[in-house]
């Protein structure tokens, strides 16, 4: 059903974090869609199957506009990120399902939980080297049936977390498409496109069994487009070396932050 809220005055610092989640989203793979649902639940008291579909709902702009900016960058492989968006789309309907089948209270504790394995993982992950040099998708469009079970379980895992928690799934996704060994602009741009399918595949679930709420989704969505569309154009200039570990250390510990506070709200 459609869920009405007053419009407060601290909505009004919803546009800007949707711009800032999608600026970054769009530039490291995925729509940001991690950090919508906490920061929704936290930061403006919002129930938590609304957070979760109006996060989904939020960064279908980010998926739309980024989508289509590294299409036009060739950043983009079609035949797999439709693969693994045809998984996706039946792991987000059960996610949404469960999602709603479940109280609150659990399914917040339960978010919490995911966010300290996930940010666990991240810290410890192995610093990737030797970026292969960017190299055109008509490279790597054949579908090998080596690839498949990857696709399939990667595809089903990044789906349900998109439909259960209303994130992106974009973890699951990142991993199987370095490991397939795709040069990283490809993973990046393929990524934004599979967990576009995702949200909108888990939006639509939310929608038939959950509530939305049309004025959250309002103010998040026009900042997250902006980020979005803005995003791409600064990856051009921008090299995947650095200080990685400094950053995924960073990134890691924001994330396992928010699980604690998840679990002890």
């Amino acid at each position: 059903m459609i869920y009405e809220s007053a419009v407060e005055l601290h909505y009004l610092w919803l546009p800007l974090l949707g711009f800032v989640i999608g600026l970054l989203a769009t530039m490291i793979g995925g729509n940001g869609a991690f950090f919508f649902p906490p920061a929704l639940i936290l930061l403006f008291q919002v129930e938590p199957r609304v957070a979760i579909a109006t996060s989904l709902a939020a960064v279908i702009p980010i998926g739309v506009i980024g989508s289509f900016e590294h299409y036009r960058r060739r950043n983009i492989n079609l035949p797999i990120g439709l693969s693994f968006g045809a998984f996706g789309l039946a792991g987000a309907w059960l996610g949404a399902w469960i999602s709603n089948a479940i109280d609150p209270a659990t399914l917040i504790t339960t978010f919490g939980a995911y966010c300290i394995v996930l940010g666990l993982f991240t810290m410890r992950m192995p610093k990737k080297k030797g970026y292969k040099e960017y190299t055109p998708p008509e490279s790597f469009q054949e579908i090998q049936r080596s690839q498949m079970p990857y696709i399939a379980i990667f595809g089903l895992i990044s789906g349900a977390v998109a439909g259960l928690f209303g994130t992106s799934g974009t973890a699951p996704v990142l991993a199987a498409l370095l490991i397939l060994k795709f040069p990283i602009r490809l993973v990046i741009g393929t990524s934004v496109m599979i967990v576009f399918i995702n949200a909108l595949s888990g939006f639509g679930g939310h929608l038939i069994l959950g509530e939305i709420d049309p004025e959250l989704i309002l103010w998040l969505g026009s900042g997250a487009a902006i980020g979005a569309f803005i995003g791409p154009k600064l990856l051009v200039n921008i090299k995947p070396e650095g200080k990685e570990g400094k950053l995924r250390f960073l990134f890691s510990a924001i994330i396992i932050a928010m699980g604690i506070l998840l679990i002890i709200r």
